[in-house]
């Protein structure tokens, strides 16, 4: 597997190649945006690994020029803005998912491995999770003929959980990457929201649902997962 990290600053590159060799992941490195465009336009890798403040080119347009090339290589969106607007907006744009600084190292290599491990699955458009399908342009959760458009905090729960397909998420993977990093949000703020989604997948007759595993997070499944 090849991982192109586009990150300007250089020790965290160096720390994220270091910890991808560690498992396995061949990288290269760029500094600045355009750059990083060059070469995951001339690359061929399984992942991207994008900040979004750099300089000559921020990520947000990088994501733009690849997804507009048809390129839908799986990104993860790296940044040091917390608010629920800019993480819908990379989405929107086509990443795949998006990590708050800072953040652990190991909550960043599960999210490697989940999307190395969808790589062949990735569309640009949909995410796809049993008899689920999420559409990132419309903010729509779809079963079947039935559809239900999702609000911004219910749409990005939903997008996570999707990503990581039958592995658990944290709550505080969830409240950081819904809520923001310095939010005051609290625990019960994802619990109200995914019961707000349980309700959703209940009036779509999914047979997806959500799962809660007590102390260590919430995660999906169904009987054609």
């Amino acid at each position: 597997m090849r991982v192109l990290i586009v990150e300007d600053e250089k020790n965290l590159a160096e720390t994220l190649k270091e910890m991808l060799k560690q498992n396995r992941f061949d990288s290269d490195i760029c500094a600045d945006g355009e750059s990083g465009l060059a070469y995951a336009r001339e690359g061929s890798y399984d992942l991207l690994i994008l900040d979004v403040m750099l300089p000559k080119r921020n990520g947000f347009s990088i994501v733009e020029e690849l997804r507009k090339d048809g390129d839908a290589t799986p990104i993860l969106m790296l940044t040091a803005k917390s608010s629920v607007e800019d993480y819908v907006h990379g989405l929107d744009l086509g990443a795949d998912y998006y990590l708050t600084k800072p953040f652990e190292m190991q909550e960043l290599m599960a999210c490697v491995r989940a999307l190395t491990r969808r790589r062949g699955e990735v569309v640009m458009d949909e995410l796809k999770f049993g008899d689920l399908v999420l559409n990132k342009s419309t903010c729509e959760l779809v079963c079947g003929e039935r559809s239900i458009r999702l609000g911004k905090k219910e749409f990005s729960i939903m997008h996570i959980l999707m990503t990581n397909g039958n592995t658990v998420v944290s709550k505080d993977e969830l409240l950081k990457n819904t809520w923001g990093f310095d939010s005051d949000a609290e625990d019960n703020n994802v619990e109200v929201y995914i019961s707000f989604l349980r309700k959703k997948l209940r009036f779509l007759h999914a047979d997806a649902q959500i799962d809660t595993l007590r102390k260590f997070g919430y995660k999906l499944s169904g009987a054609n997962a």
